[in-house]
């Protein structure tokens, strides 16, 4: 008797327009439940004081890893050949291959994340990152928009900003500052500390507590230099303000109290022509006593 054939093992499943309808349906479930996940993601990062854009990127990170594994459950129901196992490895043989690709693009997109995820600095705050200093404007995955102080838009990647220096100006309420004047050593030392100080005081932008503080400093030539140092607001407005009007209440103070200041006191030095001149100015002048 002939032997019965036997199965061809390399004929694929078919594919039916039942796996195609559930595998949809599987596809539009998985981002109605992305969208949902993101949606509760974001408010409650809002709920525990995370920084808005901090909870929309996360928010849009778990829209996509949900949307990434519906597509991924989707295609093992319309292909039934395809297991679960090779949809994921395929998802990561190309998530390789685009890092391979776009290093700097996802060094940028990663260091985002940890930006964002430590939430140092938000949107609205000052910040200086090397050269540029400014207002943070945007801050995205790849980079951090920054607009300075002279009205630029600069865009730093999010490389950059991860491994270099932040300063952000606007990271406490409260900033000093310090102005340094000269004031004339013979003058009334503890007189001049104490206009200095009253007058610091009068200025609206120096906070009273901690109060401002006259401190001298050093020695110079014919001078004794005094620091001012003072509390203000942080932003770069209102220190600048508040320094103008400082130097202005001092100065003002100083000369009320008859304090002389560095611009009243003149110094002289005594170089080789003139002390040549004033040889022979000197000579002369006994000539012509004798």
């Amino acid at each position: 008797m002939p032997r019965p054939l036997a199965a061809d093992s390399t004929v694929l499943p078919p594919v039916t327009w039942e796996g195609v309808a559930l595998g949809l349906a599987v596809l539009v479930v998985g981002y109605l439940v992305g969208r949902a996940l993101g949606w509760a993601v974001g408010h409650v990062l809002l709920w525990r004081g995370r920084s808005p854009s901090a909870s929309a990127m996360f928010a849009t990170l778990t829209r996509w890893v949900v949307l990434v594994v519906a597509f991924a459950a989707t295609v093992t129901v319309i292909f039934p050949s395809v297991q679960p196992v090779n949809a994921l490895g395929g998802i990561g043989v190309l998530s390789i291959a685009a890092g391979i690709a776009f290093q700097t693009v996802l060094g940028n997109m990663f260091a985002g994340i940890v930006i964002l995820a430590r939430d140092t600095f938000r949107v609205d705050d000052q910040v200086a990152i090397r050269d540029v200093a400014g207002t943070v404007t945007a801050v995205s995955l790849t980079s951090t928009s920054v607009r300075t102080f002279d009205g630029r838009l600069v865009h730093v990647p999010n490389a950059v900003v991860h491994s270099e220096v932040v300063t952000v100006q606007t990271g406490y309420e409260q900033v000093r500052s310090t102005v340094a004047v000269d004031i004339d050593d013979a003058a009334d030392l503890d007189l001049a500390v104490r206009v200095a100080e009253r007058s610091m005081l009068t200025v609206p932008g120096v906070l009273a507590d901690p109060p401002p503080q006259a401190l001298l400093q050093e020695v110079g030539t014919a001078t004794v230099r005094m620091d001012l140092r003072f509390w203000s607001g942080a932003r770069q407005m209102e220190t600048r303000i508040a320094q103008h009007e400082v130097i202005r209440a001092v100065l003002r103070g100083l000369s009320d109290a008859g304090v002389k200041t560095g611009s009243d006191v003149v110094t002289v030095t005594a170089t080789p022509e003139l002390l040549a001149a004033l040889g022979q100015r000197e000579r002369g002048e006994q000539s012509e006593r004798s």
